[in-house]
C-alpha cells in the first residue's frame, strides 16, 4: 500500500502561496548556499506546477470522455493522447515525473530484487530527465542536482512534503501559467537578494525593466537581449502584450547567456510563460561567440554586467563600427554590438552605468561622440539611486534608435535630437537598502518620451497623442537638446547637464511682509524656547 501522502490546507490568497514557498524553501537554507538552493527550490516549483497542470488537464479529458459516454476502458486508451496535452499548452508528464508519485516516495524509493534502493534525489532527476525528453522546449534546461552529495535527501523529502499544500491548478492552465510566472518571479527576487552581488547576474530589478519595455513598446518583430540573465526582459514583454490585449505570438524572442545555471533559469522561465523563445542551444559568450551572427532585431532590451574588465576583445570585430572599446572595460563594446543587431526601423534600450555617460578615458569618449554624430542616440535617462541591491553603482538607460524621422514610430521628426530625463529625484524607498519606482513614475518617463516623439498609447490613433501628450521641457526633469548643444558639452550624455534646476515656485507675498512676518514667528520661538528652558531648570533643582 503506498504511503499517505502529506497534505496541508491550501493557501487562499497568493500571498499564502508566496509564503508557503519560501518557507519551504528555508528548508534547505542551513545546509547550502543561496546560489545552490536557488536551483533546488525553482526547479521543484518548475516540477511542481507542470505535474499540477498536467492533472487538472487530465480529469478535463476524462469530464470530456464520459460525457461522450465512452466506457473506462475506452478512456483509457485515449486518456494519454500526448496531443491532447500539448495542444493546450501543458508539458506532457509521463508516470514517474508526476508530483503524486514523487510524493509517495518522498522518503526514497526501497529496494526492488535486484535493483539499489533509489532517494528522492535520484527520483526527481529522473523526473527531470523524463520531462526533458518528452518535451522538446525543456530540453537542456532542467536542473539535476537533486542526488548530489551535497543535497540532504532527509530535509528534501521533507521539502516535497510541505510543497504539498501548493496548487498552481483550478483557474485553467492559463490562469495556472499566470500564478507561477509571478511565484517564479518572487522567488527569482528573493534569491537576488539573498545572494547580493552575484544575485544582479541573472535578475534586473521589475521597475528597471519596466522603464525599458514602456518606453520602447515592443509590440511586435524580433525582441533580442545578449545578456538575458533569467529572461526577465522576455517576460515583462509578454507582460506588456498582455495589458495590451495583445498576443505573445506576436514577438519572436532571441537571446543568449554566458552562465550555464543561469540560462537554465531563463529556458524556464520562457517555457513557464508560454514563450517559445530562442537562447540558442547552450550558454556562450556573446563577444567570443555570437550565437545569433545573422540577426537584425526590431527592438533589444538589455542589462549587460558593468565596467566589466576581463572579456573577450578582438580589435578587428565587425561590430567596433565606430570605434575599438578598450580592454579594460567593456560597456561600448556592449553598446557597439547591440546596434550592431538592429534592423533599419529597429530602437534598443540599455542599462549602463552613469560612468558610461560622460567617460573620455580609453577612446571611450571618441566612441561615444561618432554614436551622438551618426544621430543614434534617441533618448538618455538617469535613474535613481539603490535600484539595484547587487551594486551602488548609480545607472543610467540608454536608448539608440536606428529612425528618429517621423512615421511608423512616431509623429514628430527628432532627427538631429535627443530627449534627455533626470529621473533620480522619483522612487520610494521599500527598505533602508532597495528604492523602487511605482507605476507612477514609470508613467511619467514613459509618458514624457513617448509624447516627445509623438508616438500614441499602443492601440491608440496618433490624433490622441497630439491632443493629449503634446511635448514640452520640463526644468529639472526633461529637455529636448539639439547635436550642437551636445557637442558643446564635449559629447557628455549625462541629463544633469541638460535638464537644469526645476522651477522654484514663488508667492504672491511682499518681500518686506514676509521679512515681518517671519520675524514675528522667530521671535515667538524663542520666547518659547526660553519658557521651556525654565521650566526643565525648576525640575532639575527639584532633583537636587
Amino acid at each position: 500500500m503506498a504511503p499517505k501522502i502529506k497534505v496541508a490546507a491550501l493557501p487562499s490568497t497568493m500571498k499564502e502561496l508566496k509564503d508557503t514557498l519560501w518557507k519551504a524553501a528555508d528548508k534547505l537554507r542551513g545546509s547550502m548556499d543561496a546560489s545552490q538552493y536557488k536551483d533546488v527550490i525553482l526547479g521543484l516549483v518548475f516540477l511542481k506546477y507542470v505535474s499540477d497542470a498536467f492533472d487538472e488537464r487530465r480529469e478535463q479529458i476524462r469530464t470530456e470522455l464520459e460525457e461522450d459516454g465512452l466506457n473506462e476502458d475506452q478512456i483509457a486508451q485515449l486518456i494519454d493522447d500526448v496531443d491532447e496535452y500539448t495542444g493546450r499548452g501543458v508539458f506532457w508528464v509521463g508516470a514517474r515525473a508526476r508530483w503524486t508519485y514523487l510524493a509517495e516516495n518522498a522518503k526514497g524509493l526501497p529496494a526492488a530484487p535486484g535493483e539499489a534502493p533509489k532517494s528522492i534525489g535520484l527520483l526527481i532527476d529522473e523526473a527531470m530527465d523524463l520531462l526533458s525528453a518528452d518535451n522538446a522546449a525543456l530540453a537542456g534546461s532542467l536542473p539535476r542536482i537533486y542526488n548530489r552529495d551535497g543535497v540532504d535527501q532527509r530535509r528534501l523529502g521533507e521539502l516535497l512534503d510541505l510543497l504539498n499544500s501548493a496548487r498552481f491548478t483550478g483557474h485553467g492552465a492559463t490562469k495556472a501559467r499566470d500564478i507561477l510566472g509571478e511565484v517564479y518571479e518572487y522567488f527569482l527576487e528573493k534569491f537576488a537578494a539573498a545572494e547580493g552581488k552575484r544575485g544582479g547576474e541573472f535578475y534586473t530589478p521589475a521597475g528597471v525593466v519596466r522603464v525599458l519595455v514602456e518606453v520602447l513598446e515592443p509590440t511586435h518583430g524580433r525582441v533580442y537581449d545578449p545578456c538575458c540573465g533569467s529572461g526577465g526582459m522576455f517576460v515583462q514583454t509578454e507582460k506588456f502584450l498582455e495589458s495590451h490585449h495583445k498576443e505573445g505570438s506576436n514577438i519572436s524572442v532571441y537571446g543568449q547567456e554566458m552562465n550555464e545555471r543561469t540560462w537554465r533559469m531563463a529556458k524556464m522561465n520562457l517555457a513557464i510563460h508560454g514563450l517559445n523563445g530562442n537562447l540558442a542551444s547552450r550558454w556562450g559568450d556573446t563577444f567570443a561567440r555570437d550565437q545569433h551572427p545573422e540577426l537584425q532585431a526590431d527592438y533589444v532590451l538589455a542589462n549587460p554586467p558593468f565596467n566589466i574588465k576581463d572579456w573577450a576583445r578582438s580589435e578587428n570585430d565587425p561590430r567596433w563600427k565606430y570605434g575599438v572599446p578598450p580592454a579594460g572595460n567593456a560597456n561600448y563594446a556592449w553598446i557597439q554590438h547591440i546596434i550592431s543587431k538592429l534592423a533599419p526601423g529597429g530602437s534598443a534600450g540599455v542599462v549602463m552605468a552613469n560612468g558610461s555617460m560622460s567617460s573620455n578615458s580609453s577612446g571611450e569618449g571618441e566612441i561615444r561622440a561618432q554614436l551622438i554624430e551618426a544621430d543614434l542616440v534617441s533618448c538618455m535617462i538617469a535613474l535613481p539611486t539603490q535600484l539595484f541591491r547587487s551594486t551602488a553603482i548609480p545607472v543610467c538607460t540608454w536608448f539608440f534608435a536606428k529612425d528618429k524621422t517621423a512615421g511608423e514610430h512616431g509623429s514628430i521628426d527628432r532627427t538631429g535630437q535627443v530627449l534627455f530625463i533626470d529621473a533620480r529625484n522619483l522612487g520610494h524607498m521599500v527598505d533602508r537598502a532597495e528604492r523602487a519606482l511605482s507605476d507612477e513614475d514609470i508613467a511619467k518617463i514613459a509618458g514624457t518620451y513617448h509624447a516627445w516623439r509623438g508616438t500614441p498609447p499602443v492601440g491608440e490613433p496618433v490624433e490622441a497623442t497630439v491632443a493629449a501628450r503634446a511635448y514640452a521641457d520640463e526644468p529639472g526633469f526633461a529637455y529636448s537638446a539639439s547635436l550642437g548643444e551636445i557637442k558643446a558639452e564635449d559629447y557628455a550624455l549625462t541629463p544633469g547637464r541638460y535638464v537644469g534646476s526645476a522651477d522654484v515656485k514663488g508667492d504672491s507675498e511682499p518681500i518686506e511682509e514676509k521679512i515681518a512676518r517671519l520675524s514675528e514667528e522667530l521671535f515667538c520661538q524663542f520666547e518659547k524656547s526660553e519658557q521651556l528652558a525654565a521650566v526643565v531648570r525648576k525640575q532639575l533643582r527639584r532633583v537636587e
